[in-house]
């Protein structure tokens, strides 16, 4: 009787068993779908996008080399291909390189919008900080204060790759406002500056002492000139790597 009981209680479990398993099964196979669909999906979309980058480095380069032989519309035409990639990186230098293109036909308020643009697109903020430098410099005798240290106070922050210059750009932007002790002040700081360049430093001890000297009307002309220069131009991504020798880049690398 005893073995009897055994039995059945063992096939009530067996039971149990196969009735769970085909409640669960759906679940599993469902879930197995789920993890293929994932996985082929992120290849496909890692596929794409190194097709797109791959695709983006040719025409940039290719824009470079027509711009090297003097043939500005086929490197607009290149870089405005490229523009509307999804490589980031290369999206940005484009935007970069258009923008350059309106500023030298005097449209500001476009050049500003196409570096904006290409802050918002960049990857990276040696690129992207770079990018919202060149548009406060395309600004700089033109907005108010006000939108000026908007755009310029966040590239000072400790980390960002181009504080020096955004100091040096606001204080310019300062003394054309009027603001003659927040200017001198940024400019003091710049003098003493170990992120400055000896460039940087003699243009903050010569605004100094125009300041000082009672002729900071004189320096407007400082400040256009100072608008004139560029800053640090941000490499191309593929550059982003340790240079060959004698400091020179890689071979293989668009100039």
């Amino acid at each position: 009787m005893t073995d009897l009981f055994e039995e059945v209680e063992e096939q009530l479990r067996s039971d149990r068993y196969r009735q769970f398993a085909r409640t669960l099964l759906p679940w599993l196979l469902g879930l197995a779908a789920i993890a293929l669909i994932v996985t082929l999906g992120y290849w496909g979309y890692d596929t794409w996008r190194t097709r797109q980058t791959d695709a983006a480095s040719e025409q940039y380069a290719e824009a470079m080399d027509a711009m090297g032989k003097g043939d500005a519309d086929k490197a607009r035409t290149l870089w405005t291909t490229v523009s509307k990639s999804q490589a980031g990186g290369y999206k940005a230098l484009s935007l970069m390189h258009l923008a350059a293109f309106a500023a030298d036909k005097k449209n500001t308020a476009e050049a500003v919008k196409l570096l904006d643009e290409a802050a918002a697109a960049a990857p990276d903020p040696i690129i992207g900080d770079a990018a919202r430098l060149k548009s406060a410099f395309a600004l700089l005798d033109t907005a108010p204060l006000s939108e000026l240290e908007g755009r310029l106070k966040p590239l000072m922050e400790e980390g960002h790759p181009y504080k020096a210059q955004a100091r040096e750009a606001l204080a310019f932007a300062k003394l054309n406002a009027g603001d003659l002790k927040g200017a001198r002040g940024d400019f003091v700081l710049l003098s003493q500056s170990l992120d400055a360049g000896q460039g940087a430093q003699a243009r903050a001890q010569a605004a100094i002492g125009l300041i000082d000297a009672g002729s900071a009307k004189a320096v407007p002309t400082v400040v256009r000139a100072a608008a004139l220069l560029p800053p640090p131009m941000p490499i191309d991504p593929s550059l982003l790597m340790p240079p060959g020798p004698q400091g020179q880049p890689q071979e293989n690398a668009p100039q």
